[in-house]
């Protein structure tokens, strides 16, 4: 059966779906968001005229059972629900790792070596992720073999059992998945309005700042006037077969 709703996980008030949003309504699809930051629930289960789409979040996979964020378990069990039947689901950033997580993998701080042993590397800000299997890949159809993306995460994941890797970078092996035929884990962020961005590094600061000091604010807006109009075509594209692929 044809998708004819998204059921849209929002964990804060910033990271909605955006340019999703406008792809799914471009294709007659609506959303229907649940504002979990708000006490919304999560859906037990999807009707079969449905995909789901889990969004980003400062909370992990590694706050599960913190009084603050009661969504993140309900989540998981909705997920392994869903891997179960090869249901749609687009995860992006934390949506990812919860994806990740459904799927039996491991989703743990990023670290790089120091002089003092492993620290955090953290992502956050513009770069190219590499991408992986462009010529068999519906999801990755029209794409060249790198992407230029938004990066805003200190966690990463391994690979659940059974996973098509589909995206890489240097600090963050494991940028993108593919599960069963129509699930998918985007680390990167490919679905912002360039206004969001700003927003984010204005809201943000101090994660900016801990990833890319002093600064990395002022980087990341000059980075966004002079990278964003060429991306985006490339996040639409992206974007767009995900979902196509979701409605299939």
């Amino acid at each position: 059966m044809t998708a004819k709703q998204a059921v849209v996980l929002q964990h804060t008030p910033t990271e909605g779906p955006e340019r999703v949003a406008v792809l799914l309504a471009e294709r007659g699809v609506g959303c229907a968001v649940r504002a979990l930051y708000r006490g919304e629930p999560v859906p037990g289960d999807l009707a079969s005229d449905e995909v789901l789409l889990v969004m980003g979040g400062p909370m992990g996979v590694g706050d599960l059972g913190d009084p603050r964020w009661p969504f993140l378990e309900a989540e998981i069990a909705l997920l392994r629900k869903l891997i179960a039947r090869d249901a749609p689901v687009l995860g992006i950033c934390l949506g990812a790792q919860l994806l990740a997580a459904a799927g039996g993998a491991r989703v743990y701080p990023n670290t790089r070596p120091g002089p003092r042993g492993p620290e955090p590397a953290r992502e956050v800000g513009w770069g190219p992720v590499d991408l992986i299997g462009a010529e068999r890949e519906p999801v990755l159809a029209g794409l060249g073999p790198r992407a230029m993306v938004l990066h805003w995460h200190g966690d990463t994941f391994d690979l659940p059992p059974g996973a098509t890797h589909l995206a890489s970078t240097l600090l963050c092996p494991h940028q993108a998945f593919r599960l069963g035929r129509r699930q998918f884990g985007l680390q990167f962020h490919c679905e912002l309005e360039a206004a969001s961005i700003a927003a984010w590094v204005r809201e943000d600061a101090e994660f900016v700042r801990a990833a890319n000091g002093e600064g990395g604010a002022a980087r990341i807006l000059a980075d966004t006037a002079r990278l964003y109009a060429e991306a985006r075509p490339g996040w639409d594209r992206l974007l767009g077969n995900a979902i196509d692929l979701l409605r299939a």
